[in-house]
């Protein structure tokens, strides 16, 4: 998650014979049937975040995604409701949780793979957002919905217990510097939060091509009570066959990075009340 909807840009270029883009004035949402800018405001402590904010430009083609899409599978992460999950997808199929997923290409493949497992895609990145959705609409996934904001608000304040199928986090913000590590999203207190709403049996999938965050991600997975390694070993897993090979990630293995997956279980325990983060 690595964009904000509220970041500003520069205008788009003007192809000769098109229509002039409107000039937005100062305060005017930019996408005024699209994604807010933030969804959640101030109704929610202030809390470190998992993700930060950066400038991105929105092409024309996913400013005409999110204009047009977000209105039929676009979803503001404010926090004022609980989702009903088979209504927001139409169906009852299983529901599988993205938590960042950058320009969209992967989950898309994803989605067209396995078009029986309905995908909850949240992220902030507003040009990433535009084209999940363009590759959802070209595609004809209709199993895809497309999440604009904090998943941690998402998973707190509007899913049910025992909603989902899997949570997949895939590639997340390693935060590097150690004064940083507090920001990094698998901690214990994500980790317990996450398992209230994942079903008895259901998969956390993460992957990362940062070597220390991999080490502290398998030793955190390990330590918690509600998951277990799906691994014999109880290391890494090799990558499964419907985790896409990114192109981010390819650029990665060339240049020496080493990517490893972790493929954890949601066990099931006495009831406990839900816990915050």
């Amino acid at each position: 998650m690595s964009d904000s909807a509220n970041s500003p840009e520069s205008p788009l270029p003007h192809t000769p014979g098109a229509p002039a883009r409107h000039a937005r004035a100062k305060g005017e949402p930019r996408f005024p049937d699209g994604p807010k800018a933030d969804p959640a405001g101030s109704h929610f402590e202030r809390r470190i975040r998992s993700f930060q904010p950066r400038r991105s430009r929105v092409t024309a083609g996913q400013a005409d995604a999110l204009q047009r899409l977000w209105p039929k599978w676009g979803l503001d992460i404010d926090g004022s409701r609980t989702l009903d999950l088979p209504d927001l997808f139409g169906n009852d199929n299983p529901v599988v949780l993205e938590i960042g997923f950058g320009m969209g290409e992967a989950t898309a493949q994803m989605a067209a793979a396995d078009p029986a497992t309905n995908i909850l895609a949240v992220d902030v990145h507003t040009p990433g957002q535009g084209n999940l959705l363009n590759l959802a609409d070209r595609n004809g996934l209709s199993n895809i919905r497309v999440g604009n904001g904090d998943a941690i608000i998402l998973l707190r304040e509007m899913l049910t217990p025992d909603s989902l199928d899997g949570l997949r986090v895939y590639f997340p913000d390693p935060w590097p510097k150690k004064r940083h590590h507090k920001r990094r999203l698998i901690q214990p207190e994500f980790l317990s939060l996450a398992a209230t709403r994942l079903r008895p049996g259901a998969i956390l999938h993460c992957a990362t091509d940062w070597e220390e965050y991999a080490e502290q991600m398998l030793d955190v997975l390990t330590a918690h009570p509600d998951f277990e390694n799906t691994q014999a070993d109880g290391g890494f897993a090799p990558r499964p066959d419907f985790r896409p090979l990114t192109r981010f990630e390819g650029q990665g293995l060339d240049k020496g990075h080493v990517v490893n997956d972790l493929l954890f279980r949601r066990v099931p325990h006495a009831d406990r009340p839900p816990a915050g983060v």
